[in-house]
C-alpha cells in the first residue's frame, strides 16, 4: 500500500472531515479512502438519507396513550360560534 500526504488542507475542510468521520463512526483516514474511491468511480456511493422528523415515534402509542391524547386535544375540535358572527 502506498502512503500519500495531502498538503494544503485548510481548517474548514479538516474540521468538516473530522465531524463527518465522527458522525459515521470511522477514522478520518477511512473516510478519506471512501470519499476518494467514490469520487474516482471505484465504489458506488451508498445513499443514506437521514430524516430529522418524528417517524420513529409512529406506532409507539398504546391504546391508553391515544385515548389520553384525544381527550386532551378534544377542545381543539370545538368551534366557538361567537367568534364567527
Amino acid at each position: 500500500m502506498a502512503t500519500i500526504t495531502l498538503r494544503g488542507v485548510d481548517e474548514r475542510i479538516a474540521n468538516t472531515l473530522k465531524e463527518k468521520a465522527k458522525k459515521e463512526g470511522i477514522s478520518v483516514n477511512t473516510l478519506m479512502l471512501k470519499l476518494l474511491k467514490e469520487a474516482l468511480g471505484m465504489e458506488k456511493r451508498k445513499r443514506s438519507v437521514v430524516y430529522d422528523d418524528l417517524d420513529h415515534l409512529a406506532g409507539t402509542w398504546s391504546a391508553a396513550d391515544a385515548a389520553e391524547f384525544e381527550q386532551a386535544t378534544a377542545v381543539f375540535e370545538k368551534v366557538d360560534e361567537e367568534m364567527w358572527k
